[in-house]
């Protein structure tokens, strides 16, 4: 089992996870965009490069958020376990503030203070 977060200690890992996410995001749509000219003129072979590029990208932004002891949902998705579920994050969103069920995911989420069990 992994390391269980309050909201306020998976909210002090966000100045990292931001700034992790943010450029390598911006990088990925920029090798998307070559990826799908590169396509579209079948340039098998600059497109192959780029597939592998892009692959090699999100794999080390994913080791990021692992080594951050985030959970990769998706992509550009972090959740941190909350020992009832989750606080979920997804890029470009300005701070961490929904949580999940462990059973719902992501289109389930809800503010975080409307967390079932959380008294207002």
């Amino acid at each position: 089992m992994g390391r269980i977060f309050t909201l306020d200690e998976a909210k002090a890992m966000m100045p990292q996870v931001m700034a992790t996410t943010g450029p390598v995001y911006t990088l990925a749509a920029s090798l998307a965009e070559e990826l799908s000219q590169a396509e579209e003129a079948q340039d098998e072979t600059r497109a192959e490069d780029l597939r592998e590029r892009l692959q090699t990208l999100v794999q080390s932004w994913q080791q990021s958020m692992q080594d951050l002891e985030a959970e990769v949902k998706g992509l550009w998705l972090v959740d941190f376990d909350s020992g009832d579920g989750y606080w979920c994050w997804a890029y470009p969103e300005t701070e961490l503030s929904h949580w999940h069920s462990y059973e719902g995911g992501f289109r389930s989420r809800v503010p975080a203070d409307q967390r079932p069990g959380v008294q207002a």
